[in-house]
């Protein structure tokens, strides 16, 4: 009998949707928690259409990660061009490329039911001038209700609150009624929403307790193939973040799990170390590229800003139920034995041999791998300076010895 992993997969989506934020925030000046406020919307005009069950879960996990390429898209095709143009270009043009890679990312997660064309069209116009030039009744019901929603909460983040807001918004919603939306999406928009005071808990940020009120944060259990599909769903969109760090997060998810592996841990545990692995960086969504990509020594006061990148994933991994073992694993990589690193400072009596672990295999691929500021070093020049930082008392030294022998014939 294979042994499976257990993941609040809904809970995931939620921490991701805020990694996503932090860079729509960068750029387009939406506040935080965008990706739950669609799909808090998202499932409330659902309740019109008596949407339930597995249908509802799916609604709000695609509305939670309707911008999934957002970081991909912003790497390969903003970036040809100059990044002072990035809000007009990611507003106005190719809005189609990160639909479609958003479409294709999200075939690696396991939804229940089939959500086929949701990402790709949620950008589509009810009267055919949207990227695809699909009218409504080519376009599905989910994507038409995110695509409502997703507007609704950038109009709502640009008018403030208050009835002024909802004013502008019922204004909105009536003036392109067959146009950008379809008649039946607003209706269940008025339907779920019939007054000021109904839409004012998006600002107050009480919405997100109803949220998973309607959509329960339940376990599911996953193969290995599929916990690895939704590790490497996650990595991409991190290791998309900043193109020095393109693979970083997928290298590091392999040979932990791998090493893992190696010395004798059991399939649950392997599992386990892959995600954390995957997921070790997601808190650098929260920190600007101006410092990610910087070639040159960070001043203290940049350093200090990297350093939060590991409180970040902290933070933002705290969000998944029942997920606190592979949280510390992923969160603790920049920690040392001697109580001298980031972010919390652990010593060596409060940090177990996972993350211990995860430190060592962070050190080791970020040392090995090209970048384009530096081609990466040989295996043994890595093991020599791991064993270094054993000997300073930054990181296990047994650890570091069994990685020289575990890559030793690979790399």
């Amino acid at each position: 009998m294979k042994e499976e992993l257990s993941i609040d997969i809904i809970g995931l989506a939620g921490a991701c949707s805020y990694a996503l934020d932090c860079i729509e925030a960068e750029l387009v000046n939406i506040k935080n928690k965008h990706g739950k406020r669609v799909a808090y919307i998202s499932i409330c005009m659902a309740e019109y259409w008596k949407i339930q069950g597995d249908e509802l879960q799916d609604l709000a996990m695609c509305a939670l990660l309707h911008d999934n390429a957002l970081t991909q898209y912003i790497s390969e095709e903003l970036k040809k061009d100059s990044v002072i143009h990035c809000k007009k270009d990611l507003s106005e043009k190719k809005t189609n490329l990160h639909c479609i890679y958003g479409e294709k990312n999200i075939t690696k997660i396991p939804f229940k039911t089939d959500v086929s064309n949701v990402i790709l069209y949620h950008h589509e116009h009810a009267d055919g001038t949207g990227p695809f030039q699909k009218k409504w009744n080519e376009i599905p019901l989910f994507a038409r209700i995110i695509h409502l929603a997703d507007t609704i909460d950038i109009i709502g983040n640009n008018t403030g609150t208050g009835n002024n807001s909802w004013n502008f918004i019922c204004q909105f919603l009536l003036k392109n009624k067959d146009g950008l939306f379809d008649s039946e999406c607003v209706n269940a928009f008025f339907h779920a929403f019939t007054h000021s005071e109904s839409f004012i808990c998006l600002s107050d940020n009480s919405f997100e307790m109803k949220l998973w009120e309607i959509i329960p944060r339940q376990k599911r259990v996953f193969d290995w193939k599929t916990c690895k599909n939704v590790a490497d769903f996650f990595a991409k969109i991190v290791d998309y973040k900043s193109s020095f760090t393109s693979r970083h997060s997928i290298g590091v998810a392999e040979k932990a799990a791998f090493f893992a592996q190696y010395i004798g841990y059991d399939s649950i545990n392997v599992q386990k170390m892959y995600l954390a692995g995957a997921l070790h960086d997601i808190g650098k969504m929260a920190v600007g590229n101006e410092i990610l990509e910087k070639p040159d020594k960070l001043t203290d006061d940049e350093f200090s800003k990297m350093k939060n990148h590991a409180g970040y994933t902290y933070l933002i991994l705290s969000e998944v139920n029942d997920f606190e073992e592979i949280r510390d694993w992923a969160a603790f990589h920049h920690e040392k034995l001697n109580g001298k690193g980031y972010p919390f400072g652990k010593t060596a009596a409060e940090l177990n041999e996972p993350e211990r672990i995860m430190a060592c295999i962070d050190i080791y691929q970020a040392l090995t791998e090209d970048r384009p500021y530096k081609k990466g070093l040989s295996h043994e020049k890595t093991c020599e300076m791991l064993n270094d930082m054993a000997q300073k008392g930054f990181v296990d030294s047994d650890i570091s010895r069994k990685i020289r022998e575990c890559f030793g014939g690979i790399y």
